[in-house]
Order: structure tokens, then sequence, then C-alpha cells
């Protein structure tokens, strides 16, 4: 009983372990969403700003070049950002198949404890069945001869 109690703490740490890897991935995820709404943004607001420059070189467009040169250097930094997270989303996801891998061979594990604790108990329940037929069938025995 004891075994069981502690594959049964191990299968429940396990899970807890699952869903921790699970959320640290799901926080990864969606700030590589946010990484890419920002740079998906900001391409657009560029887009828009060549449109306004082209329309008043002397004015905005006068502005643009600087303002051009800060968005691409904020852009790489940003793409830099995106493939750190990138590589952590992936070693996320590699740790979170080996947190659910060991949670399944736990799993699978009780389940065959189970399944052989059935098996004994039934054997043993068989055992006592055919002591006591037989018990019965000798005093019948005895009682007839």
């Amino acid at each position: 009983m004891a075994k069981a109690k502690g594959l049964k703490t191990l299968i429940r740490l396990s899970k807890f372990n699952v869903d921790e890897r699970r959320r640290v991935l799901v926080a990864l995820q969606n700030a590589e969403d946010q990484v890419l709404a920002e740079i998906d943004s900001h391409d657009h607001r560029l887009k828009e700003e060549q449109r306004l420059a082209a329309q008043d070189a002397t004015g905005v467009g006068y502005l643009y070049g600087s303002y051009h040169r800060a968005w691409m250097d904020r852009r790489e930094n940003l793409l830099r950002s995106l493939a750190a997270l990138r590589q952590q989303i992936e070693a996320a996801r590699d740790a979170l198949a080996e947190a659910y891998r060991e949670q399944k061979t736990y799993e699978i594990t009780q389940k065959e404890r189970e399944r052989r604790e059935a098996e004994e108990r039934d054997r043993k329940e068989q055992a006592f069945l055919d002591e006591l037929g037989q018990q019965m069938h000798q005093r019948k025995k005895d009682e007839a001869g």
C-alpha cells in the first residue's frame, strides 16, 4: 500500500509539473504574440508615415528619415527578441513533452500495479472459494458415507 501511495503522489506531482510547464509555454506564446503584434502595428504605422511623407516632403517628409531609422533599429531588437522567445518556446515544448511522458509513465505503472493487485485478489478469492467448495463436498461425502 505504501508503494501505491508513493506512486499516486508521484502522479499528482507529475500532473502539477505538466500544468506548470504548460503555463510557462502559454506565457511564452503570449509574449511571442505580443511581439508579433507590435511589429505588425509598427509596420503599418511605418507605411502610413511613408504615405504622409510622400504627400508633404518639406514638413513631415523631413522627419521621416529619422523615424524610419529609429523604427528599423527597434524592429531589429524586436526580431532578436522574437528569435530568443522562439528558442525558449521550443525548449518549453520539449520540457512539457518530457513532463507529459513522465506523467504517462507513472500512470501506466499505476494501472499495471492495480491490474496485478486485482488479479491477485481474484486468485486468492478463487482459491478460498475452491477450498470452501472442497470442504463442503467432503462434509457431504462424510455425511453420506
